[in-house]
């Protein structure tokens, strides 16, 4: 694993070869902690045992046939996510391998569905590292060396971001979610009256772990019932246990009309993603939205088992347990370097820490090098938002983290701290 340092701020590569749990260790031997479950993709931990067991068998026995002989099996893993899913989602689609495809894919299903194509999403969102899904986040930076490659019609509105609301307004619901009323303005005066979809995180993950106030997405879907635009939940970090739920969609009660899945689908890393819908959205036929390891038997099966390890009795309701754990103790850090962390937010394991200059200001240079210190000091990966650009740690371990685990965290993160 190698990192770059225009990537990420650390300032040495280093050559992990083994994992296990939420540690790493180096040829020499060296211990490191993982408290973001490498790019939030590792939701098992490392070297999970019944999927590396499950995982060497089906490399001895096929890794990959063309899509057109794996229809029933992807259909399979399919029913088993649906069975977890809001009731009301009963198809999918398992043909990709990214997030970045899975969200180009339901783009894709909204404007065949409606025969639009104007997309909404919020101001700091992210969607993929395509053209077409770095053109419809609100992170403007990625596109930025390639202006004139790909032409989008798409709209930007405000994030629900209650600590820095660009409103200035005094809270939800009080605010009257102008936020999300933003949604109106940009569909009469911004587009062209051709709004196919809108879509969203359940929780803004690169944008700094933006959690949206009570009553926000009610009134998302509302404006959205409304104006006919089809409602496209991001999951590709929140979904299969990040936040102690399966999905957030559901514990946020979204209803949204289709759902994106990746990263954490995988449950060791190995690359998976689907798209779950409203019966109504089943309009793809196989030739429109296919990649060749999309839906490989790797990818399958590795789904499956991390499906039925996080539906297994008990284990979202541990992850819950110990997420409020976890934010209990990132909560004491801010009490005690509150000229640092000017807020702590989160929900199961997915939490942020927002670091601020002595003016309270968003303080990116700090990040960095608090996550640089933590690495080379503290023996502890931690992420940034925005890649760098932001002013947010991430702190998202596995999901299979144990308490002591928490508390490793908690104490290098306090160490640092105390020497800032």
């Amino acid at each position: 694993m190698e990192f770059n340092p225009n990537y990420e701020p650390m300032s040495n590569p280093i050559n992990f070869v083994k994992g296990e749990g939420i540690r790493l260790y180096t040829s020499q031997n060296e211990e490191y902690i993982d408290a973001v479950s490498g790019t939030f993709n590792i939701s098992l931990g490392y070297s999970h045992p019944e999927l590396v067991e499950l995982l060497k068998t089906q490399v001895e026995d096929l890794i990959h046939v063309s899509s057109a002989f794996t229809a029933e099996a992807a259909q399979d893993v399919l029913d088993d996510i649906v069975a977890s899913a809001p009731e009301y989602i009963t198809h999918g689609w398992m043909r990709d391998i990214i997030g970045s495809t899975a969200n180009e894919g339901a783009v894709k299903i909204a404007n065949k569905y409606n025969g639009k194509s104007e997309v909404i999403s919020l101001a700091l969102s992210h969607h993929g590292q395509t053209l077409y899904t770095t053109a419809i986040s609100g992170n403007a930076f990625r596109r930025k060396s390639f202006p004139n490659t790909v032409s989008v019609q798409h709209g930007v509105v405000p994030a629900p971001y209650c600590y820095r609301c660009p409103y200035s307004a005094k809270g939800a619901p009080e605010c009257g979610f102008l936020c999300a009323e933003a949604i109106y303005d940009y569909v009469h005066y911004g587009s062209s009256d051709n709004v196919s979809c809108m879509i969203l995180e359940p929780i803004l993950g690169n944008g700094g772990n933006i959690i949206p106030p009570d009553g926000y997405f009610e009134r998302i879907r509302k404006i959205c019932d409304e104006l006919e635009i089809v409602l496209i939940a991001d999951e590709v970090q929140t979904g299969i246990g990040r936040t102690g739920y399966m999905f957030a969609s559901e514990h946020y009660d979204i209803k949204p009309d289709i759902i994106t899945l990746a990263k954490g689908l995988g449950g060791i890393g190995i690359p998976a993603a689907a798209i779950l819908y409203r019966s109504q959205f089943d309009v793809f036929e196989k030739f429109e939205h296919s990649y060749t390891s999309g839906g490989n038997l790797l990818s399958l099966a590795a789904s499956k088992k991390t499906v039925e390890i996080v539906s297994r009795e008990g284990f979202l309701e541990n992850v819950r347990t110990n997420g409020d754990l976890l934010g209990s103790m990132l909560q004491k850090l801010k009490e005690h370097y509150g000229h640092i962390i000017g807020d702590v937010r989160g929900i199961g394991y997915m939490w942020g820490l927002e670091i601020v200059d002595k003016n309270g200001d968003p303080d990116p240079d700090l990040t960095n090098r608090i996550i640089s210190i933590a690495q080379d000091d503290h023996h502890m990966i931690l992420r940034g938002s925005r890649y760098g650009f932001g002013n947010v740690v991430k702190v998202r371990p596995t999901l299979t983290a144990t308490p002591e685990d928490i508390q490793e965290i908690i104490s290098r993160l306090d160490k640092l701290f105390s020497r800032l």
